[in-house]
């Protein structure tokens, strides 16, 4: 008896979890694009018009409202089935194991120490380039058709894969953790209609990675040498050597861990070995 009573509440357990985790995703990519958050918008309208049409007796309009919810999430799978399948296939790639070793301090200021030497070279010289670093979201499906490289990152090579008349000069590089894992990947450029018509390829291919995963895209523009870095479906535009490089510390963190944080933690350590020299 005491068994099947643990056995249902540790299935509604689990029930409530898969449908938190299934709607977190849901709003979590939506939040990034245009088209599903005029769905989650529409969604809310209508149940708030269907309470208030049984709340005052609006026949008419509830008859309506209850064809509209009847055949409406079938009109939605069919227009807006490209959405769904994105969707879909970032809970595929979200590594829920967590594939990756998490970067060290070292290894982390090290990662950008190279992508700031190279980028700042590329923006001297108004050099296009476009650099993803992959977190918790897999980005397998763009590594495959790429041409691979798994070499220690480096600001050398770098340079020399974005140089022009380089085979591999108009496509994106991968950086998994502290690594460059291939070099001329193709990536999805962002639908979003609010987007400037100044901004070029690169930009909408940085903004279209950011949205539909996770991970960090840096661009130098190849007409201004300009430095931008998209994160979660937000392009930050024109920024200077110092501002991507803050950016670029500020999302490698640890989740659990802040910017501060380890600064403070930086500072306590620097104190303490100063007052055992002393």
């Amino acid at each position: 008896m005491l068994s099947s009573t643990i056995f249902k509440i540790a299935t509604k357990i689990l029930d409530i979890l898969i449908l938190w985790y299934i709607f977190y995703q849901i709003l979590k990519y939506s939040r990034n694009n245009f088209k599903l958050t005029l769905i989650v918008k529409g969604i809310i309208i209508l149940v708030l018009l269907n309470f208030l049409s049984k709340l005052l007796n609006l026949n008419t309009v509830g008859i309506m409202l209850k064809y509209i919810i009847s055949w409406g999430p079938l009109a939605l799978v069919i227009i807006f089935q490209p959405e769904i399948r994105n969707i879909l296939e970032s809970i595929g790639r979200s590594q829920l194991l967590g594939r990756h070793k998490t970067l060290t301090v070292d290894e982390r200021e090290k990662v950008v120490y190279e992508i700031i030497n190279a980028v700042d070279y590329l923006k001297k010289n108004k050099i296009g380039a476009l650099i993803v670093l992959e977190r918790d979201y897999s980005l397998a499906q763009y590594i495959e058709p790429a041409t691979k490289l798994y070499a220690d990152i480096s600001s050398e090579l770098l340079i020399s894969i974005f140089f022009p008349n380089n085979p591999l000069h108009d496509g994106g590089v991968i950086i998994q953790g502290d690594k460059i894992t291939c070099a001329g990947s193709v990536f999805p450029t962002s639908m979003n209609p609010s987007i400037s018509k100044r901004l070029g390829t690169r930009h909408r291919a940085a903004l279209g990675i950011s949205e539909s995963t996770d991970a960090i895209a840096i661009v130098v523009s190849e007409e201004t040498g300009r430095i931008s870095i998209a994160v979660g479906g937000t392009l930050n535009y024109n920024l200077s050597l110092d501002d991507a490089k803050i950016l670029l510390l500020e999302e490698l963190q640890p989740k659990k861990e802040t910017f501060y944080e380890a600064d403070t933690e930086a500072e306590s350590e620097s104190d303490k070995d100063e007052k055992t020299t002393n």
